[in-house]
């Protein structure tokens, strides 16, 4: 099973050198490399050279590159795109996604730049408009060529948009922040929580951490390093579920127990769902075992 950690993926203001330098040094599972909301239109053009040169230089360690675009349809989205695939980022990150034809138009540029099979989609799902598209946005995925990875809930512009308030417990977004899971999971997506706004409330924000999982988000989108940590702890495998999980596929791999689907495991009943739920759980520690040891 190839899987990759999204426990913490870091927004990086593209117009900063100072902190595409200093991102090397985070413990961030990915770096989202910004060039639109953090960027301002007069440092659009150097902040796209600065991403770049930053994205091809490496040093970067087993992090995941993403570059966050601006819109296709904008002055500068076209040239963006371009520097991404020069640059052989992980992903492309599409923002204000409304619709499926919007991943399959960057895909078809994205292959006719010539970009690396490495080069992902990934789409910001931060509009009204995409809430209520989510069922095909994410079912574009399986279109051939479509490169679509990984699904991004822009929850400050979703509450910008319908009015909601999501100080406290986030109540009146659950219903985005679900439909986004279901999409992602029905099409075998991952899929990333919202930032949280008080960097300083590093309490509420290990609390919205815990909701995102339980909600079954793989990771969250975080805007100051201090956030990291707390990330990485919460969404990842507990051990105990990493010890059952081994448990579990070393019962099924008995001889007696070939062509079972139910056996009894540590007096529990297990089925072979909970065989593909462990699978994914060692695969998951495992790979930030592997990204703990890279330089």
């Amino acid at each position: 099973m190839q899987i990759r950690p999204r426990r913490s993926v870091l927004y990086m203001p593209g117009a900063n050198t100072r902190a595409l330098a200093k991102a090397k040094s985070i413990a961030a599972d990915a770096l989202i490399l910004d060039l639109e909301d953090a960027v301002s239109p007069e440092a659009k053009e150097s902040a796209r050279q600065q991403v770049a040169a930053a994205a091809s230089g490496g040093g970067y360690g087993r992090r995941e590159l993403i570059i966050r675009v601006n819109a296709l349809t904008s002055p500068w989205g076209e040239a963006d795109l371009a520097a991404g695939v020069a640059a052989a980022a992980n992903a492309i990150l599409l923002p204000k996604v409304n619709g499926a034809g919007e991943i399959l138009a960057a895909a078809e540029r994205l292959e006719r730049l010539g970009g690396a099979a490495k080069t992902r989609l990934w789409a910001m799902i931060e509009t009204p408009l995409a809430i209520l598209n989510l069922k095909e946005i994410a079912a574009s995925s399986e279109r051939a060529g479509a490169r679509l990875d990984c699904l991004v809930l822009g929850t400050n512009d979703l509450a910008k948009e319908t009015g909601a308030d999501l100080r406290a417990d986030r109540q009146p977004a659950l219903y985005w922040l679900s439909a986004a899971v279901t999409a992602a999971r029905a099409y075998s997506l991952d899929v990333l929580d919202g930032v949280y706004n008080d960097f300083k409330d590093l309490e509420g924000f290990r609390r919205e951490c815990l909701q995102a999982r339980a909600l079954g988000f793989d990771g969250k989108t975080l805007i100051h390093p201090e956030q990291v940590a707390a990330a990485n702890q919460v969404f990842a495998p507990a051990e105990h579920d990493v010890v059952l999980a081994r448990k579990i596929l070393a019962a099924f791999a008995k001889p007696e127990n070939k062509g079972k689907g139910v056996i009894s495991v540590d007096g529990r009943m297990v089925e072979l769902l909970h065989a593909t739920i462990a699978e994914r759980t060692l695969a998951i520690a495992e790979a930030i075992q592997a990204m703990g040891s890279a330089p």
